[in-house]
């Protein structure tokens, strides 16, 4: 891709978007960025770009900017129905995502992790894995490093472990991973999306570019999931933690097992009680990057010390502190309603649970009967409290707490010991909150406040 001297617009000055920008003016292009957010709420990003020689558009988006551009790259965050977006792509002009961007440039071979739920912690544990065995290994995309400041840090033998999510997926045209692996297909963004058939598309897209010589690695037990195997050329291997498969990842009894080919003898990699993360959905993200891995070449000794001495990330079903015998969890990362089920099913009862955020568009009465076997208390908090206690009356206890904070102070006033006390909230941070890894920060810091 050339781009010396071409003018190129960024959409969206998030993390992303501003790294994006000043990649393509180092690059040599003539660069400008649009946000919709005014000057002095963009005060921290404005002079790093001014240095740079970067023109800034804040406070909307102009029509004429969009019109004069060669190139237009848009951040995830930014949606393609965006009015100014459509009439770009209706002019001719060519719009990319920040991901397809980033790997136009990015050396060596990607390994992209996409699905509902379990992608960060999939690809955290995937990402040292690699590390652990040895290979040059860089870890990002939707979390830690965006795409392109990996650039400069790849060679022709590094290996990328990308978290990708159906946002970034909607904009690639290239975009083309070695190995490719979906976790789960499940009702979500569907405030952006529009439909799950849509959502669904999103995240097929992950194989559009895969060839024959390519490893697609699916869920066996997720019906949607398994729908993703139409879409493709690559290889297709499966986990499963109720089955043997014909080739990939499965639990037997009490270990995990690796088939690399149909009709080849299942090999052993490791008990499932050395894994080190509750849930039995962490298992699922553990067959996934035993497949991967195994498919990669790394042996199995070496894929059984890095999963035993995974933690886990943060945000996800992450331990605070014990307090007078209740347990306070932090999963803030459970941005959808399958996510939240999840982290409920994994205690066995006596949960104080902090349900609310900003709506996506799917329904909480799906959660009843686990609520109702598991749930003593939901303490409901942001902008979807009414429509989530409306949807789960009679099913529950439910405290309108409104904050995070009254939340957090009514369960552990509420809570006796034995109980847990969760936060995870189906619900995106957006309405009170910067990100949900804000949401989790303020969440411990309340927990190690309580006395």
């Amino acid at each position: 891709m050339e781009l010396k001297n071409k003018r190129v617009l960024v959409v969206g000055l998030g993390r992303s978007g501003l790294s994006s920008a000043l990649f393509l003016r180092a690059q040599g292009a003539q660069v400008t960025v649009s946000d919709r957010r005014s000057a002095e709420a963009l005060a921290k990003e404005i002079p790093a770009l001014l240095d740079a020689g970067i023109m800034v558009e804040s406070g909307g988006h102009g029509l004429l900017t969009f019109r004069r551009q060669d190139l237009i790259v848009v951040s995830p965050g930014i949606p393609m129905d965006t009015p100014e977006v459509k009439q770009a792509q209706a002019f001719g002009l060519t719009v990319i995502g920040a991901l397809e961007l980033g790997c136009r440039f990015l050396k060596g071979r990607v390994v992209a992790i996409t699905g509902s739920n379990g992608k960060t912690t999939t690809t955290t544990l995937l990402g040292k894995i690699f590390e652990e065995a040895g290979g040059p290994t860089l870890v990002g995309g939707n979390i830690g490093l965006p795409v392109i400041d990996l650039v400069e840090k790849s060679t022709a033998e590094t290996v990328s472990v990308l978290e990708v999510s159906s946002f970034q997926l909607e904009t690639i045209e290239e975009f083309h991973p070695w190995i490719a692996v979906v976790l789960n297909i499940t009702p979500d963004h569907l405030d952006r999306h529009g439909s799950f058939e849509a959502y669904w598309a999103a995240k097929a897209r992950i194989t559009e570019r895969q060839e024959t010589g390519d490893f697609l690695v699916l869920n066996a037990e997720d019906k949607p999931t398994q729908m993703v195997a139409t879409k493709t050329r690559a290889q297709i291997y499966w986990f499963s933690t109720r089955r043997p498969v014909k080739q990939g990842a499965f639990v037997h009894g009490e270990s995990i097992f690796f088939i690399a080919k149909e009709g080849v003898k299942a090999e052993p990699v490791m008990p499932v009680a050395e894994i080190g993360l509750k849930g039995a959905h962490n298992v699922e993200n553990v067959l996934a990057a035993v497949c991967s891995a195994r498919l990669a070449g790394i042996g199995a000794e070496t894929i059984r010390a890095s999963v035993a001495s995974f933690k886990g990330v943060e945000h996800r079903l992450e331990f605070v502190r014990n307090l007078n015998g209740v347990e306070f969890y932090n999963d803030s990362k459970a941005t959808n309603v399958d996510a939240a089920m999840k982290a409920v099913a994994s205690f066995r009862g006596g949960v104080h649970l902090i349900l609310g955020g900003k709506d996506k568009g799917s329904p909480y009465d799906v959660m009843a009967a686990l609520l109702r076997e598991r749930v003593k208390v939901v303490y409901t908090i942001g902008s979807a409290a009414e429509k989530i206690e409306r949807e789960l009356q009679g099913v529950v206890k439910i405290v309108s707490a409104e904050t995070i904070q009254a939340a957090v102070a009514e369960a552990a006033k509420a809570a006796v010991a034995g109980d847990v006390v969760l936060l995870a909230p189906a619900c995106s941070s957006f309405d009170q909150f910067e990100n949900y890894e804000h949401r989790g920060q303020v969440f411990r810091q309340l927990v190690n406040e309580l006395s």
